[in-house]
């Protein structure tokens, strides 16, 4: 099978799909498990609680359910200051990541797209530091052509702000390009930016509403890439 020349949007002629965008948290790391069991913990320890849909509508975005805020907000027990507060959580949450693997079948996913010829991205609405850090964690982070994390100009998921800045600096149009994603925030931001999604749930979203997918997965190890590919073609022919 033919690839690309190596030049970001180089593809064969008669290719769908010319690109792959991952989001990082809950794909290519279980940090989403990992910061959920660190808030979780947090609340118990400061006599708080939040439910579960409250935690669903903060996954994959910054502007859903602020942890922080609702601790101090419901604690029972009076807080340290929340500079404090914040290094706690951050030392723990530092503490579980430590040894952290990349998820079932996203090395294979990776690699995958690199024989096939196709470029690869990350689009996700942690900050840099974090993104490029737990890439460099499970030694991935040569891998990918593109980096594109939420900031000041670039507004978090469900916007699609993110998806639209990885495919312009990869030279793909978006509808050449699907993103791989966990959660219904993310889901809602490459469907507005135009890919298609292959969404795959992990521990903390797989109660999450991720119909609206153009393939759903219960684990990027046990659908290759190349079966996704071929999935996806036939759906896009129907």
């Amino acid at each position: 099978m033919p690839v690309s020349t190596g030049e970001p949007g180089a593809m064969p002629a008669g290719r769908l799909f010319d690109a792959v965008v991952f989001d990082l948290d809950g794909v290519i790391v279980d940090t989403e498990r990992i910061i959920l069991e660190v808030w979780t913990e947090a609340f118990a320890r400061y006599g708080g609680s939040f439910t579960s849909q409250e935690w669903a509508a903060g996954v994959g975005t910054d502007n859903g359910f602020d942890p922080l805020s609702r601790l101090a907000e419901r604690s029972r027990i009076p807080l340290p200051p929340r500079s404090e507060l914040r290094s706690q959580i951050e030392q723990r949450e530092q503490t579980l990541l430590h040894g952290l693997s990349p998820l079932p079948g996203i090395r294979e996913w990776i690699e995958g797209a690199e024989r096939l010829g196709l470029d690869i991205a990350v689009a996700s609405s942690s900050p840099s530091l974090w993104v490029t850090g737990r890439l460099a964690d499970v030694g991935l982070d040569s891998h990918f052509v593109v980096v594109s994390c939420r900031n000041e100009e670039l507004a978090a998921k469900p916007a699609p702000d993110l998806y639209l800045d990885a495919c312009r600096r990869l030279h793909v149009e978006p509808t050449r390009a699907i993103a791989v994603e966990d959660s219904s925030n993310g889901l809602v931001a490459a469907h507005a930016a135009g890919l298609t999604c292959v969404a795959v749930p992990n521990s903390v979203t797989r109660g999450h509403d991720l119909s609206t997918a153009d393939l759903l997965v219960d684990s990027l190890a046990t659908t290759p890439i190349d079966e996704a590919l071929r999935l996806l073609s036939e759906k896009r022919a129907i």
